[in-house]
């Protein structure tokens, strides 16, 4: 630390921690501090369960009311997390008065209740008290909903009926209804809570509360976070006021506009200098900037940074898809967002369930020893020993199946699993297989090309070739993250199915992916040129060195295409079997 040139903050308040940089997702809050170049200066953490559980009675950073599938944090926590993180790294001797910008991620879909004494509350805050004993009045309820709350499925049919369909209302605002969806939340506790609503101000997202906090005024929420909550029309970069009308009543229309504010569309840049709580509790130089905070999904394509049609599959316990394209082409079964840095840009991002946990499920079935390494190494063998789509010869059938050991978002299907052959010319003749034309070893490769499959099936419209023409329309980069991303047979059948132009990487960026995603934006909001993108400043200081690692070539001419001829099957086959649990 013995250089003076200016540092850049970036927190991540996710549902366990307040941190700073880990790959995980879901730690709690974080604070990891950078230089201009984008090396590491220093980070701490706070752990919400082993450094407040006791005072709060949380489990995983949360609480919960079982009985209506309520999911919620205390606010008083965060305040507190803020001041212990900035505690911590002060602690670590790092020069806070250095920084000269900060951002960050926070969890997306949650959101903060602010009262009628907020904005006062906050400007007057003094150096010489914690924020939780300053702050306490400043909220009109004291607890966020959290992402893994699931108590709306009424407001949530209200919401796709609200504009006819939910294919409608994916057009709209990038997703149909989601419980976790910030609008159908702000919709069942104005109905349960109508007093506190009635006392609320404003209200936030959890990133924006967090911008708040630093500023000492109430944010305004990000563009690409605002996605998140069902409320915001992509197309029209407005709210939507048909959606206003449903969650606040016909008369409530303008009240709630007012709550939720304006939307920053502009991810650069700063919102105003830090609040001199900070500068005089932990010595903050008076003229740090506080661009716009983020979602925590946003802030993981900054880490890299993606580059448009480059691909992030994280291979985790649930498997998740994100791609960063110009076209916007929304269906309810996937979710589009606001670029966070990027006008113009989208990120299109698809959630399953059935990721990790599924593929053990299929590895435990194979003949040979138990303990988890050599198992994998079996799944290993049999997956790769597989030809594609089990097809020896060019007349052999392909195989085709879906492996849910859990209810699945992406198609909505209960458990079950399910394997069909076709053509595999063509496709045709698409019909359930015979219990002879399955096997637990064929099933090792089967499953990671069905997950597979239907990420290449959902992302196909927005894939082109445009940087490698003579190529079939792929992405450009296939980027694994996650403890699926260490298997080599994975990471080789997702670059048979999925292809990648330039390749399959295994990516690796340290610890949190959100923190550094933050604390990039951080570097990018105060040191860019006139019109400089985030791509520009950022790809010139971003080293892939140690950060990732090529694991597959990726695009393969001839297999590519041998899964392109079944992709309308797959299709097909996800559709017969939805439509045969509707008429169950």
């Amino acid at each position: 630390m013995a250089d003076n040139g200016p540092l850049y903050l970036g927190f991540d308040l996710s549902t366990q921690q307040l941190k700073g940089p880990t790959l995980t997702v879901l730690l709690p809050e974080t604070a990891v501090v950078i230089r201009s170049d984008l090396t590491i200066v220093s980070d701490a953490k706070v752990d919400f369960d082993g450094d407040f559980g006791s005072r709060y009675g949380i489990t995983k950073g949360v609480l919960q009311n079982p009985d209506e599938g309520e999911v919620f944090a205390p606010v008083a926590m965060w305040l507190e997390s803020l001041d212990l993180v900035l505690q911590r790294l002060k602690e670590k001797n790092t020069p806070l008065d250095r920084i000269r910008g900060i951002s960050g991620s926070c969890q997306q879909h949650g959101s903060v209740f602010w009262g009628r004494e907020a904005e006062s509350l906050l400007g007057g805050l003094k150096a010489d008290k914690p924020l939780v004993d300053q702050l306490t009045g400043a909220f009109s309820h004291p607890y966020a909903p959290n992402w893994q709350d699931h108590s709306t499925q009424a407001e949530c049919d209200q919401y796709d009926a609200q504009l006819e369909t939910a294919e409608r209302l994916a057009q709209v605002t990038g997703s149909s209804a989601h419980h976790r969806f910030t609008g159908p939340q702000i919709m069942r506790l104005r109905r349960k809570l109508p007093e506190m609503y009635a006392a609320t101000s404003r209200i936030s997202l959890v990133s924006s509360f967090l911008a708040s906090l630093l500023i000492g005024s109430v944010a305004p929420m990000d563009i690409s976070d605002a996605c998140g909550m069902n409320l915001w029309d992509i197309p029209s970069h407005r709210w939507s006021e048909p959606l206003l009308e449903l969650t606040a009543g016909k008369d409530g229309v303008a009240d709630l506009r007012h709550k939720l504010g304006d939307v920053r569309e502009d991810g650069g840049g700063s919102m105003g200098r830090i609040s001199s709580y900070f500068t005089g509790r932990y010595g903050f130089h008076p003229d740090c900037g506080v661009a716009p905070f983020t979602g925590d999904n946003p802030a993981t394509i900054l880490a890299l940074p993606l580059r448009p049609l480059d691909a992030i599959v994280s291979l985790g316990t649930s498997t998740t898809f994100l791609m960063i394209t110009p076209v916007y082409k929304p269906d309810p079964s996937y979710h589009f967002f606001h670029h966070p840095t990027t006008p113009g840009q989208y990120m299109f991002m698809l959630c399953y369930k059935n990721g990790g946990l599924a593929r053990e499920k299929v590895r435990d079935t194979l003949p040979g020893p138990a303990p988890p390494a050599r198992a994998w190494a079996t799944f290993n063998h049999h997956a790769l020993a597989t030809p594609p789509l089990a097809a020896a010869s060019p007349s052999d059938p392909a195989r085709l199946g879906l492996y849910f050991y859990l209810p699945e978002i992406v198609p909505n299907i209960s458990a079950g699993t399910w394997r069909y052959t076709c053509s595999a010319a063509d496709g045709s003749n698409l019909q359930p297989a015979a219990a002879t034309e399955s096997s637990p070893e064929a099933d090792a490769r089967l499953i990671v090309e069905s997950q597979a499959l239907s990420m290449r099936l959902r992302s196909r419209p927005l894939v082109s070739n445009a940087d490698h023409a003579g190529l079939p329309a792929q992405p450009r980069r296939i980027y694994l993250v996650g403890g699926g991303s260490l298997n080599p047979a994975i990471a080789r059948v997702m670059g048979d199915v999925l292809g990648g132009s330039e390749g399959v990487y295994k990516l690796d960026v340290g610890g949190n992916a959100c923190a550094l995603g933050g604390a990039y934006k951080a570097v990018w909001a105060m040191e860019r040129g006139e019109g400089e993108t985030f791509d520009e400043l950022i790809g010139k200081r971003w080293r892939e060195e140690g950060a990732i690692q090529r694991v597959d070539e990726g695009y393969k001419e001839g297999v590519f295409e041998r899964y392109g001829k079944v992709l309308g099957a797959f299709e097909e086959m996800e559709g017969r079997i939805l439509e045969a649990a509707r008429n169950k």
